[in-house]
């Protein structure tokens, strides 16, 4: 048997050791004012940086500096995270990107995100961390009031909208008494231009077996609503079980909001369950031009939105809104004797209890200080002037001679291609334009097929895109199809 002064001896050994992972006040100090300087070189740098480069390593140059027993000092390991992090691929905080739907990257949700690593609240329980609960709660119930949910509503801020989608989903499967023996003959009604992200939920729920119909859109890439109700009746006539309106407040593809007032009737005629996805879209309610353009949207009977698109926050946050506060709770609520020592905390509905989630990063404090900092005004300028700017975008695409610009943007996202003069193989002409775009690295954009046609996409959602981004992001577009041309010509 190990004598106790043995054991003893070899806890102050690693006692020892294990205590450089708390380092002093003048450690913390030296190794915050480098990682400070870093980001702020960063940001102070950031309107001259490229918005994209594309470099052959690809941050492999990380991989000759393994994880090592002996620690590294801190200038080497942020040289480390420049060369091949910080610079290889897509600058998802540069103004130029304007590709995909830009996320965000506000300095003061970076200050919510370091204390709420330092503190290291633990998120998922009222019991645990009263204040932290009662902060992602508020978030919650603030926006719900900006798409005209009822207070009672009831959500979660999960990591994207992927997992918010599959909170949203596994809700409506229960709510709507879909059992496995049902799946085969249960029906889901969205368009081609829904997410994916639906479809990963929709298997990931242990529903993938279910029949998706798409249904058409018009020209202007809306569900019809006349097509949905046809649909639904026959599946009926057929002695399937609808159970599932998906409907989007911005497309990804073009920007397109659905007809949702139209929608949400006929999901309440049948019975079944109306889903918003607005993860690109739904903090355009918070505009007053976007406002009017997502009438409808307090319809449903649930509704994702991500802050790290519309509000700018980094990466890392969505949000799932569910009117029906029980369904939610039974869906995802789960009890362990471990855990007995929380149930006298119930003021507050407790995030573990509402989502897959139990082991929960605060992330509430990455929102609620940027909020509290900024205030909601300077919010509500950003989106609407991102509304505004891609109106200019879509004008000046219009009279710029060679491109053509076939939708107008109903949010931020602007749709075209460009026809060159020997006007065949359009498509293969906008890849290498794209290429070319991306190449020179000042902006990024990204595409898409709609209709069978390859086509380029500006999406307009970051917070440091103005109008000077736009106007080099034509310019560049203009002589990068000139020098195509030129090159076609020879």
């Amino acid at each position: 048997m190990t004598q106790v002064p043995t054991i003893e001896k070899n806890l102050q050994t690693l006692e020892q050791a294990a205590l450089t992972l708390e380092p002093s006040p003048s450690e913390r100090s030296f190794i915050q004012t480098s990682v400070e300087t870093y980001a702020q070189s960063f940001l102070t740098e950031l309107e001259t940086l490229p918005a994209y480069v594309e470099h052959p390593a690809m941050g492999g140059g990380l991989l000759e500096s393994p994880l090592s027993e002996e620690p590294l000092p801190v200038q080497q390991a942020l040289a480390l995270l420049k060369e091949h992090v910080d610079t290889p691929g897509l600058n998802p905080a540069s103004g130029g990107h304007l590709g995909y739907i830009p996320g965000g990257g506000l300095y003061y949700a970076a200050l919510g995100d370091y204390l709420a690593a330092v503190s290291n609240r633990y998120a998922g329980l009222f019991y645990s961390a009263p204040g932290a609960v009662r902060m992602e709660n508020m978030l919650i119930r603030w926006m719900a009031e900006i798409i005209g949910f009822p207070k009672d509503a009831v959500g979660n801020l999960a990591s994207g909208g992927s997992i918010a989608t599959l909170i949203a989903l596994a809700t409506a499967r229960d709510a709507q008494k879909i059992t496995a023996r049902m799946i085969p003959d249960a029906v889901v009604y969205m368009s081609a231009h829904a997410h994916h992200c639906l479809d990963k939920a929709l298997r990931i729920a242990g529903l993938g077996d279910c029949p998706v119909r798409e249904i058409p859109m018009d020209a202007h890439f809306k569900l019809q609503p006349d097509a949905l109700a046809q649909a639904i009746e026959q599946d009926l006539a057929a002695g399937l079980t609808p159970w599932l309106v998906i409907a989007t407040a911005g497309t990804t593809d073009v920007g397109a909001v659905d007809p949702l007032p139209e929608l949400a009737e006929i999901a309440r005629q049948h019975q079944l369950w109306f889903h918003v996805d607005a993860a690109y879209g739904g903090f355009f309610a918070l505009a007053p031009a976007g406002k009017q353009k997502l009438k409808g949207i307090e319809l449903a009977d649930s509704v994702v939105m991500d802050p790290h698109k519309g509000l700018f926050i980094p990466y890392g946050l969505g949000a799932v809104l569910i009117k029906d506060r029980d369904q939610l709770a039974k869906t995802h609520h789960y009890q362990a004797n471990y855990m007995q020592d929380t149930l006298s905390a119930t003021e507050e509905a407790s995030p573990a209890d509402l989502s897959p989630e139990l082991s929960k990063h605060f992330r509430g404090l990455r929102l609620w200080l940027p909020l509290k900092l900024h205030g909601v005004a300077a919010f509500r300028s950003a989106l609407e002037e991102k509304l505004l700017l891609a109106q200019y975008a879509f004008q000046k695409l219009r009279q710029m001679p060679g491109f053509e610009a076939p939708v107008v943007p109903e949010l931020s996202v602007v749709l075209f291609r460009y026809l060159p003069s020997e006007n065949n193989n359009v498509d293969h002409f906008n890849q290498e334009l794209i290429k070319a775009i991306q190449l020179d690295g000042r902006v990024f954009l990204s595409s898409t097929k709609v209709d069978g046609h390859f086509m380029l996409r500006i999406a307009i959602l970051s917070f440091r895109t103005h109008k000077a981004t736009i106007d080099l992001c034509l310019t560049l577009l203009q002589q990068k199809a000139q020098d195509l041309e030129l090159t076609r010509q020879k």
